[in-house]
């Protein structure tokens, strides 16, 4: 197929534009265009000019003023830039209109950030759901593609190559969004069996969201050494990851970490997602980390509710934690403290605030886990070695007719420890 999602080479150098706009001003700073810088650095191209426009009212057929397309055309030219990063999403005839004007490669937010998830998914599965984003957002873009091709040869009453390519693109095109569509319904299913079997065993699931690199693989790695990548970028790790934790008081949880979110999410990404998404849905409690030291944080925190509000988690209970706070002040953290009273101030880095942490989750998923006293017989030491794997056994004595156990019995072994449970007078 000739039509293809447009990409970099690399260290690719790009001039950016961003928009100064209500929502993209915090504190006099234009946090969504330091996050362009952020992002086309991750996707491996290189930012060396830009202009951010304070612009009122939108060109059609530009997005831009003409004659700032001019100016930026003439200093693509000097630099030798061969590809424009536009802060927005632009139409499929803007695109046209501005690489005909410029002649150079014209991204916008939506193709950088998919451009980035496709170089990040490392699985089988990140891979489709990706694959499948890119192209349900190219396909209404082909028309305006193969636009060129289509006058130049076609005449009255015939179809020139361009419109035939047009629509062997198209099929190709669709034809494997049908494929990508049942593989992910496939990956749904599986998803959905594993949820059934960790609800058998009855262990409560704590969901890990937050805005891309707001320090969520730093706190799974610091409270369970799980094996993931950390990198101090924008959608470091894109599959989800399930890790065991049990906590000092003997309670077990999952805790499940899916992908970042971000200001803006491209609704394409939200969908083809959804496989991986809902394990943050089908979570008991959602633990919402948010960087501390974000200028932005109040709209940060807002972006990652919007997500969880598209995907149908909105009303799950949810804790905020407020991390990173190894790089503010002491006045900053107290400011932080004092406006946000229902959170806790962590450092994921250094393992600070978690003791706080695990007694707020605790209080809020009040687990199912009894402390109980047993006294098995001999032939169950199956049952034991169940009460080791899913709940929490603090004492065992070997007797001569019988083994005592004192322990935490979980939900999910209840009936099986019933007869064997020592009374208070005993």
């Amino acid at each position: 197929m000739d039509a293809q999602f447009p990409t970099f080479d690399d260290c690719e150098q790009v001039f950016l534009v961003g928009f100064n706009t209500k929502e993209n001003v915090v504190a006099g700073k234009n946090v969504s265009y330091d996050e362009l810088k952020s992002l086309t650095k991750t996707a491996g191209a290189e930012p060396i000019d830009g202009y951010i426009s304070n612009q009122k009212t939108i060109n059609p057929a530009f997005y831009i003023g003409s004659g700032k397309v001019t100016e930026i055309a003439e200093i693509c030219k000097q630099k030798e830039i061969h590809a424009i990063i536009f802060d927005i999403d632009l139409s499929p005839a803007q695109t046209k209109n501005l690489e005909k004007a410029i002649e150079v490669k014209i991204i916008d937010r939506t193709t950088l950030i998919l451009e980035i998830f496709a170089q990040r998914a490392r699985t089988n599965e990140g891979k489709v759901q990706v694959e499948l984003a890119q192209l349900e957002y190219l396909l209404p873009r082909l028309t305006n593609m193969w636009t060129h091709l289509s006058r130049q040869y076609g005449g009255l009453r015939t179809r020139g190559p361009g419109e035939k390519q047009l629509e062997s693109d198209k099929r190709i095109i669709q034809s494997r969004i049908r494929r990508l569509n049942g593989l992910l319904s496939n990956i749904r299913k599986q998803r959905a069996t594993q949820r059934k079997r960790r609800k058998k065993i009855h262990l409560p699931v704590i969901g890990i969201v937050g805005y891309t690199n707001a320090g969520k693989s730093t706190f799974l790695h610091s409270l369970t050494n799980a094996d993931i990548l950390i990198e101090d970028k924008l959608f470091a790790t894109l599959d989800p990851t399930t890790r065991s934790y049990q906590f000092p008081t003997g309670e077990k949880f999952l805790f499940v970490d899916t992908v970042g979110f971000i200001r803006n999410l491209p609704h394409k990404l939200v969908e083809s997602f959804k496989a991986t998404l809902e394990e943050t849905k089908e979570a008991d409690l959602l633990l919402h980390i948010a960087d501390a030291s974000a200028p932005d944080l109040k709209s940060q925190i807002d972006a990652v509710n919007s997500v969880l509000e598209e995907i149908g988690a909105k009303d799950k209970p949810v804790l905020l934690a407020l991390n990173k706070i190894d790089v503010l002040s002491h006045k900053a953290k107290k400011d932080l403290q004092a406006e946000n009273e229902d959170t806790i101030l962590i450092s994921a880095k250094y393992n600070y605030g978690f003791a706080d942490l695990f007694e707020k989750l605790r209080a809020l998923l009040k687990p199912d886990d009894k402390r109980i006293k047993l006294r098995l017989p001999p032939h169950k030491s199956e049952l034991l070695s169940k009460l080791y794997k899913y709940g929490k056994v603090l004492s065992v004595e070997y007797l001569d007719d019988y083994i005592s156990v004192d322990a935490f019995v979980p939900k999910n072994l209840t009936d099986q420890t019933r007869k064997f449970r020592v009374k208070k007078n005993d």
